[in-house]
């Protein structure tokens, strides 16, 4: 099994944590007073590690890195992963934690050792927008799909068709077992980049992922959206929002909505080919 590095560091700045993602950080616990982040032992080479303790000494001198042995993830995500609760509208759960009355959806989600389950505000804003959006009948694809929470939720929404897809085989793996616990059946998940997504059009793309992966496949994504469709992101800083609007606005997209939570933004954008 893969050998993983806990880094735990004396400090809970969120700007902090948010400069970490640019790497292949896979969970950031968050504690009272610091934050472990977990990254698999290929994914911290030298050179990574250089620039990590670089950014992080920015920030404080106080951080240590620990080999994590496999048998204990699973204690470790149930430490680190919390519901995300928003409104009355979605609660989302593992298997261990209580259900909530008075919840529109209750969605279960049972987190494996691939996902980061710190950074809720960026699901938090994803579920948000998706409230306000149509999505009965609509052909869906969400990009990056992690544990399948907003593809999940698009099928309870009155989604017809969900494909799902991300790089990591767990995330593959746990967007079908998840998909199964919610009683999902039209959500199709697909592992790899995303040439391995099927060929088509969609109404609603989903991609809670990060700023860089955004840009480098703006080109693609707009040519996987439907005249009119709606894009929905997040997992942007806010510093680097006019980064990415800019990446789309370029190509006919036109910003609806914006959100900023705790440093991270999430827009609802809408696409017009004939621009």
């Amino acid at each position: 099994m893969e050998i993983y590095y806990g880094l735990k560091v004396k400090s809970t700045d969120e700007v902090l944590m948010a400069l970490l993602t640019q790497y292949e950080f896979e969970s950031f616990q968050e504690e009272d007073d610091h934050f472990i982040a977990y990254i698999s032992k290929s994914n911290l080479d030298e050179t990574v590690k250089s620039e990590v303790i670089e950014i992080i000494l920015k920030f404080t001198d106080d951080y240590e890195i620990d080999e994590i042995q496999p048998q204990n993830w699973n204690e470790l995500w149930e430490a680190a992963f919390q519901p995300v609760v928003v409104r009355d509208f979605c609660q989302i759960r593992a298997d261990f934690h209580p259900a909530l009355s008075d919840i529109q959806y209750d969605l279960v989600i049972n987190p494996k050792m691939a996902f980061g389950t710190g950074h809720h505000a960026t699901t938090h804003m994803m579920i948000d927008q998706m409230s306000s959006i149509d999505f009965l009948g609509k052909d869906v694809f969400d990009f990056g799909c992690g544990t399948g929470i907003l593809a999940i939720l698009a099928s309870k929404l009155g989604a017809k068709n969900i494909d799902a897809l991300d790089i990591e085989h767990e995330s593959f793996l746990n967007t079908i077992e998840n998909s199964q616990i919610n009683g999902v059946e039209n959500v199709v998940a697909f592992e790899g980049d995303l040439e391995q997504a099927p060929v088509k059009k969609y109404d609603i793309l989903l991609a809670n992922i990060n700023r860089n992966i955004l840009v480098k496949y703006a080109d693609q994504l707009a040519k996987k959206l439907e005249d009119q469709g709606v894009f929905l992101f997040s997992g942007v800083l806010i510093d680097d929002k006019d980064i990415v609007l800019n990446s789309y606005e370029s190509l006919g997209f036109k910003l609806e909505t914006i959100l900023d939570m705790d440093g991270w933004v999430c827009g609802k954008m809408v696409l017009n080919h004939h621009i």
